[in-house]
C-alpha cells in the first residue's frame, strides 16, 4: 500500500508538480496577447469584430485568472515538500491518502476536513 511516509511518493508528487507549474507559467505567457486591450482602430476591425475580441480578451482573462490561482497552489504545495508537510491535512494534521493526492497533488486537506 502507499503511504505519504514513502520518499519515492514524495519525489513523484514533487516531479509532477513542477512539471505542471512549468506548463502554466507557459501557458500564461504564451496568452498574453489575447489579454491585452482591444484596439478601437474603426478601419481595420468592424463593430462586431471588436465586441468578438473583447469577449475573447475576457475569456482570456478569466483563464488567465484560474491559471494564477493554480499555479500558487501548485506552488504551495512544492514548498510544503520542502517544508516536509506535503500529504498532511492542515486542519487535523493527519496523512492525506495518496489516490486523494493522486488526483490533485494540491489538496491540502484529508477528505474528513474538506468542506
Amino acid at each position: 500500500m502507499k503511504t505519504i511516509e514513502d520518499p519515492d511518493i514524495i519525489e513523484t508528487f514533487r516531479k509532477r508538480l513542477e512539471a505542471e507549474l512549468l506548463e502554466t507559467i507557459r501557458l500564461m505567457e504564451e496568452s498574453r496577447e489575447y489579454r491585452a486591450p482591444v484596439e478601437l482602430d474603426q478601419q481595420s476591425v468592424g463593430r462586431l469584430s471588436r465586441v468578438d475580441a473583447m469577449q475573447q480578451q475576457a475569456m482570456a482573462q478569466d483563464i488567465n485568472r484560474r491559471r494564477q490561482h493554480r499555479k500558487v497552489a501548485i506552488e504551495r504545495a512544492l514548498s510544503r515538500i520542502r517544508d516536509g508537510e506535503f500529504g498532511y491535512c492542515a486542519e487535523c494534521g493527519e496523512p492525506i491518502a495518496v489516490r486523494r493526492l493522486e488526483i490533485d497533488p494540491t489538496f491540502e486537506v484529508c477528505v474528513r476536513c474538506a468542506p
